[in-house]
């Protein structure tokens, strides 16, 4: 068996050093942040262990449950019933299953009667490739109207998005439905999990395994280079000068860090991943005393609050306070990124007593704001054809981030089976 060097402590590194440390190898994890866990990672809120960027679980990921079963975890899954709203109008709706449509006052009867088929039919379709040669705008007028797009959707792609909202690729919001359709307890009602203890007890179970399997994660340690020698890599310099020396490295970063990291040994490979956009999270957290709904997610159209929605996720994970996420997707470029702390907060608490009039500031407690240069990828229309092979043309060198799981989104599931593909293929990475 190799040596193997992970780059990345998110949930697609760690599950790839624990998956390759099983298998035999011998593995090291460089991480940059302090902490291991990537967007997954928890930090000390008032005394709560908390996720910095929410998670959650649907029945579909079968990926997790299979993990946390190999770890002993599995008694700490907890499956909840939630529901979700929609603010649009000035009013809160209920809104995610047939009898909320029918009652959702902004469509009308033709239009309730569209968007249920899109909804079905996307639950139960598995063929997406023509849905990666259209643009989600397209797919949402062809099936519920313009009138329905530009009500509902275009206000949340535009406050994700930005200029890439008309981009996005059918199949990245399709697969997106199609994963939340299926997670319910029948027709009338969602349902999700959390892990007891909230996703850091996977990122600590994974941690300890791979040290009990003989692993080494270096925190505090970014990846300068990926060191190639003749067409074969030899290991990673880290910030400091010191060369790790491995005979196969799984790199987990970003894919805009990766040009860095190769332009040195491997310049045509680096030009393989430029031009893939991301754009970043300023993400608040806030501590309430007071529920904001009894909804777990909020989406939001109105012209007088520009984030696309929020999470009250103490509506499924309990805790003793309301804990409310409101993320702010947008490229790193756009001049909120830059706001404040304070600014971000105070203008999200407004809009969150925009949806419940009855907030007031004695109901904050306190609040975070957790940030991201690169949160997501933009899956624009063609873009399975755009991502390369994650086994590259340098023997023993793989390359993936949460890009590779299209038309899957980001999420810890999706990570654990990727990684378990690149470990798979270990034998396989003697270059082309």
């Amino acid at each position: 068996m190799s040596k193997v060097i992970v780059i990345g402590a998110g949930p697609m590194g760690l599950a790839a050093a624990y998956y390759a440390a099983r298998a035999g190898h011998q593995v090291e994890v460089v991480e940059a942040s302090d902490r291991p866990g990537g967007m997954a990672a928890h930090f000390d809120f008032g005394g709560l262990s908390l996720e910095r960027f929410y998670h959650f679980c649907c029945r579909s990921d079968v990926d997790t449950l299979e993990l946390m079963a190999e770890l002993d975890m599995t008694a700490r899954m907890r499956w909840v019933e939630t529901s979700m709203g929609y603010f649009i109008d000035g009013r809160l709706h209920r809104f995610g299953d047939p009898i909320s449509l029918l009652l959702f006052p902004p469509l009308g009867p033709i239009e309730k009667l569209r968007y249920g088929l899109m909804a079905f039919f996307s639950t139960k379709r598995s063929d997406w490739s023509r849905l990666d040669q259209i643009s989600a705008r397209e797919w949402f007028i062809g099936w519920c109207g313009k009138r329905v797009y530009e009500k509902l959707w275009r206000p949340l792609f535009h406050l994700k998005f930005y200029e890439f909202a008309d981009q996005v690729s059918a199949a990245w919001v399709w697969q997106r439905i199609k994963r939340l359709g299926n997670s319910r307890k029948s027709l009338f009602q969602e349902e999700l999990g959390y892990i007891e203890g909230g996703t850091q007890s996977l990122v600590d179970s994974l941690v300890g395994a791979i040290e009990r399997l003989g692993g080494v994660i270096r925190l505090n340690t970014p990846a300068k280079r990926i060191v190639i020698e003749a067409g074969r890599v030899s290991g990673v310099e880290v910030t400091g000068g010191d060369i790790l020396a491995a005979g196969n490295v799984i790199s987990t970063a970003p894919l805009p860090y990766i040009p860095g990291l190769l332009e040195n040994g491997a310049p045509d490979l680096a030009d393989v991943y430029r031009g893939f956009d991301n754009v970043g999270v300023a993400c608040v957290i806030h501590r309430l005393r007071r529920s904001v709904t009894p909804n777990f997610w909020v989406n939001i159209s109105d012209p007088a609050i520009e984030i696309p929605g929020f999470v009250e996720f103490s509506n499924l994970r309990p805790t003793d306070d309301t804990i409310v996420y409101v993320p702010y997707y947008m490229p790193a470029s756009h001049p909120k990124f830059t706001w404040s702390d304070k600014a971000l907060a105070d203008e999200s608490f407004a809009y969150l007593q925009r949806v419940n009039p009855a907030l007031s500031e004695l109901d904050r407690v306190d609040s975070h704001v957790g940030r991201l240069r690169y949160a997501q990828p933009v899956c624009d229309v063609g873009f399975a054809a755009r991502i390369p092979p994650f086994i590259t043309p340098v023997a023993g060198l793989m390359i993936a981030d949460t890009a590779f799981y299209y038309p899957e989104d980001r999420g810890v599931s999706e990570s654990i089976k990727f990684a378990k593909r690149m470990v798979a293929a270990l034998g396989d990475t003697t270059g082309t």
